[in-house]
């Protein structure tokens, strides 16, 4: 007799079953259809998805029910399964909307974090990364599309959405003799943001970068950003603004460039950015109350490695500086790669084993200096408190590195929507 199982998402990544599909096809690929599918069930836009969705869960469905001789309830079944699986989770989408956006670079969903608390629906995403992929998926239920580049990724974008969102990476633009237009812009992933704008038509635009942006590449970079969205792609862009997350209440000097725009016919002819909250908040309001000796304090050896370092680049104008966060403090700006994790320290006297251990080599500084926790990232990036991360230390301090600082973005988001509402209708927050 065959026994009654249940089907997941889960089940796409069976090694059986990618040995058995003969489809030139990712596993991500397919929980990406299915999940925007099931996300955008209810509403006009899962009938984009709906074809090449149901192909694959009948796959999978009659896989199990053959090859491991399981009694699988048939399609309609399997997709309540389903879809109770991707809206069980901890960032559903609203109950009511009041705007559409797509989600570029998405990383682990910052903006889609701030979009949905202003009442928005994301009818795509996408994000290359896998790691950060399977963060994003544990938070909002749905499987980021991959390479934004390829033509398969981008034939999946809906038409019809209100606003396009992405923090897109920013890279050197080959203009010499050249006005810096669109055709300009090829081989970057620009390119590619400026691509979907052009086939989609979105009511608005909401872009992020690193605050070096704006003299990237002599400024040409900029420029021809700029010259892009305004005349080649005819919609109204003020200047961009370097706006400073410490400002929207989170402890972080985190400068970054906003860059908005809205498409000509709408008829805005002015934007303002948000004002600074102006919300005093320290690292000590933000602190675990609970932090491993073992996983984050630093032994005496490798502090004293750090001072050295630190002291003989003192004078270099390069190297590694790292810095102790005081508790009445804002932390630098979180980065990734190399030493990232040890350029904001904070001394934390709560304490109180300082045996040596096989995790530290050596005793335990008793000045209590440590590295900040993943947890002390996610606030600092202004992230909900159950916002989770299904993959080790490593790997959620650089998708947090790479994020967005959440409060910010929300706060440039309801200036956007506000203008949509005023001239298109849709309701603002």
């Amino acid at each position: 007799m065959k026994l009654k199982e249940k089907i997941s998402i889960e089940e796409f990544d069976s090694k059986h079953f990618q040995i058995k599909e003969i489809e030139h096809i990712t596993t991500n690929h397919k929980k990406a259809v299915v999940t925007h599918y099931l996300h955008n069930i209810k509403n006009g836009v899962g009938k984009h998805y709906k074809q090449e969705a149901l192909k694959y869960i009948n796959q999978i469905v009659e896989y199990k029910q053959q090859e491991e001789n399981s009694s699988i309830v048939a399609e309609p079944d399997a997709m309540q399964q389903l879809l109770f699986e991707v809206e069980d989770v901890a960032f559903p989408t609203p109950e009511k909307t009041k705007f559409t956006f797509i989600d570029l670079f998405a990383g682990i969903g910052g903006f889609r974090i701030a979009m949905q608390n202003l009442g928005g629906k994301c009818v795509f995403t996408s994000e290359w990364d896998e790691q950060a992929q399977k963060t994003y998926r544990a938070n909002f239920g749905e499987v980021p599309f991959g390479d934004i580049t390829k033509e398969e990724t981008k034939n999946f974008i809906p038409d019809g959405f209100d606003i396009i969102c992405g923090g897109f990476p920013c890279q050197a633009f080959s203009i010499a003799g050249k006005r810096g237009g669109f055709e300009d812009t090829r081989g970057t992933l620009f390119f590619d943001v400026a691509e979907i704008i052009k086939r989609k038509r979105p009511k608005a635009i909401f872009l992020e970068n690193v605050k070096g942006l704006r003299n990237h590449n002599g400024g040409r970079t900029l420029e021809t950003i700029l010259n892009v969205l305004r005349n080649d792609l005819d919609y109204f862009v003020p200047e961009p603004q370097i706006v400073n997350a410490k400002n929207f209440g989170v402890p972080q000097q985190r400068e970054r460039i906003y860059i908005v725009g809205f498409r000509k016919d709408l008829g805005i002819t002015e934007f303002e950015y948000a004002e600074p909250t102006n919300t005093e908040v320290r690292f000590i309001d933000i602190r675990e109350e609970e932090v491993v000796p073992t996983k984050y304090y630093l032994s005496t050896q490798y502090l004293q490695t750090l001072i050295n370092h630190k002291e003989r680049h003192a004078n270099k104008g390069n190297g590694f500086g790292y810095a102790i966060i005081p508790d009445d403090g804002i932390a630098n700006a979180i980065v990734v790669g190399g030493m990232g994790r040890e350029r904001n320290l904070v001394i934390d006297n709560r304490i109180t084993d300082f045996n040596p251990t096989t995790h530290i080599k050596g005793t335990v500084n008793r000045e209590g200096i440590r590295k900040m926790t993943p947890k002390e990232w996610k606030r600092l990036q202004g992230y909900p408190e159950d916002y989770y991360f299904p993959v080790a230390d490593a790997s959620a301090y650089k998708q947090l590195g790479n994020s967005v600082a959440v409060p910010a973005i929300q706060a440039t988001a309801n200036q956007i929507i506000k203008l949509l509402e005023k001239y298109h209708g849709i309701k603002s927050k």
